[in-house]
């Protein structure tokens, strides 16, 4: 009796071990409550506002080129070769058109024209007394012309009211035909010379308003569009554009500018502030974050013109004074809570 007693104790320790191991109910932990994400953000209104494509390019201011008014500078070269005898200028003067700048030895012309004065003056006087005729004083008074051109030749004078900006003479040095004694600019009258792409050629006309700096953050200069060349550099894809620089400018030939050309016009269209369009790093789309109440929810737009810190955007339900996310906007989810912040 006692071994069936101890038997059944036995089995009913083994019965109760088996229930603890497979067929006691699981305890299930408790969920840990869900924390939902909330963002500092900040936001503007979408807008209605006129904004413009810009042509950008890189040139270099040069003295504008004979057109309707003569070339703004000149190389001064002398007419008949001598030697300098005086210079009446220097570097950085401001001179008149027809103002005296170099003058050549002219002893030997000062000469030829007194020998061909005096004996215009015998000639004239043998015609009335019989003993020329009028051919010879014909003759005695071209030799009396000449002699006078090229007396004038050895003065030479500015072409053009301007600056001298190069001298390359002094007194005693020699001359030909080919030495270039001075340089005149007039400062007044620059334009900047630009290469364009062929492709953005389209948006350009003369008399487009343009924008001159000397770098991206320095103070724009006005200017205007004066000459698109018709031809196109077939190596470069490239065609040169004139842009008129505005009197006393204070830029100087050679130097290097950027220049922005007002192209095309897109009026009363919807736009945001550059900050509130982003890429999303899932599908490559161009997306804005609007808000609306606590949250703000993910927009695919298409982004237009780009003018003074604005984008100009397109989408399905979008409309003025709606707010969008601007500092805050990368990397937001789909749909968010946020909290907006003021600046």
């Amino acid at each position: 009796m006692k071994k069936i007693i101890l038997a059944l104790v036995v089995l009913a320790a083994l019965a109760g071990l088996a229930w603890l191991i497979w067929l006691k109910p699981e305890k299930h932990e408790e969920e840990e409550p869900k924390v939902e994400t909330l963002v500092a953000v900040r936001v503007a209104a979408i807008e209605r506002a006129t904004l413009h494509s810009y042509v950008t390019a890189y040139g270099v201011v040069t003295p504008a080129p004979a057109g309707t008014q003569p070339a703004a500078s000149a190389r001064l070269m002398p007419a008949v070769a001598g030697v300098v005898a005086t210079i009446k200028c220097v570097e950085g003067q401001k001179v008149e058109q027809n103002a005296l700048l170099v003058q050549l030895d002219s002893r030997a012309a000062d000469v030829a024209v007194e020998f061909a004065q005096k004996n215009f003056e015998r000639q004239k006087t043998l015609l009335v007394a019989g003993g020329a005729s009028q051919k010879t004083v014909l003759e005695a008074e071209q030799q009396l012309r000449a002699a006078q051109t090229q007396l004038a030749l050895t003065v030479i004078r500015a072409p053009i009211a301007g600056t001298i900006t190069r001298l390359m003479a002094k007194p005693g040095d020699a001359a030909d035909l080919t030495t270039v004694l001075a340089e005149i600019v007039d400062l007044d009258r620059l334009v900047v010379t630009a290469s364009v792409p062929g492709s953005e050629l389209a948006e350009l006309t003369v008399g487009q308003a343009a924008e001159i700096r000397v770098d991206a953050e320095g103070k724009p200069m006005a200017g205007v569009v004066n000459f698109i060349s018709p031809l196109l550099d077939p190596k470069a894809g490239t065609a040169e554009v004139r842009v008129t620089l505005p009197a006393g400018s204070d830029l100087r030939p050679g130097q290097q500018v950027m220049v922005r050309i007002a192209g095309s016009e897109h009026k009363d269209c919807l736009a945001v502030p550059e900050a509130a369009v982003v890429k999303d790093a899932e599908s490559g789309d161009t997306v804005i974050a609007l808000v609306q109440g606590e949250q703000a929810t993910q927009q695919v737009v298409k982004p237009g013109l780009r003018d003074h810190g604005l984008v100009e955007v397109s989408g399905e339900g979008l409309q003025a004074g709606q707010q969008v996310v601007t500092q805050g906007s990368y990397g937001l989810p789909k749909k968010t809570k946020v909290r907006i912040t003021k600046p």
